[in-house]
């Protein structure tokens, strides 16, 4: 099996894993960092959002052999300031209801807020369309969002 070196949350990881495993299980099966989640395997909900070279992408369809030299960042990798400001605003606005995709919906905002400090609602629509919420807290984690960038807990 070959070995990867991976740059995870600013670390540079050794992991021996098959090449056409996804990036998903390396995370969680190999890494122990259980923080993103797995929601349907396919690439549809989004509920395993990390962000590679800064992009939103979704890792259970992304081979651990397609990532060479990337940057990973996980939730447990989001910087302190960033990850609190989103919590308190999802937390301000009660998003988390089952809270299955609520890491997934956070790596999406924080990419989002990342290139657009104040996006309007249309942008929000746009970047966080692709994550799915069972629950249906759209419209919460919309008003979360412009919290978050407004910068009020």
């Amino acid at each position: 099996m070959p070995v990867y070196q991976l740059n995870i949350n600013g670390q540079i990881r050794d992991v021996d894993a098959p090449e056409d495993m996804p990036l998903l299980w390396v995370l969680r099966d190999i890494l122990k960092l259980t923080g993103t989640k797995y929601g349907c395997g396919v690439g549809q909900c989004r509920a395993c959002t990390v962000h590679v070279d800064g992009d939103p992408i979704f890792s259970c369809q992304l081979r651990v052999s397609a990532l060479g030299s990337s940057e990973i960042v996980t939730i447990e990798g989001l910087p302190a300031e960033q990850k609190e400001q989103l919590v308190a605003a999802w937390e301000a606005e009660d998003v988390p209801q089952c809270g299955y995709c609520q890491p997934g919906q956070i790596m999406s905002a924080a990419a989002l807020l990342a290139r657009n400090p104040l996006p309007t609602d249309a942008d929000i629509d746009t970047a966080m369309s692709p994550n799915l919420c069972r629950c249906g807290t759209y419209v919460r984690i919309r008003k979360a969002i412009h919290r978050a960038a407004e910068g009020t807990p």
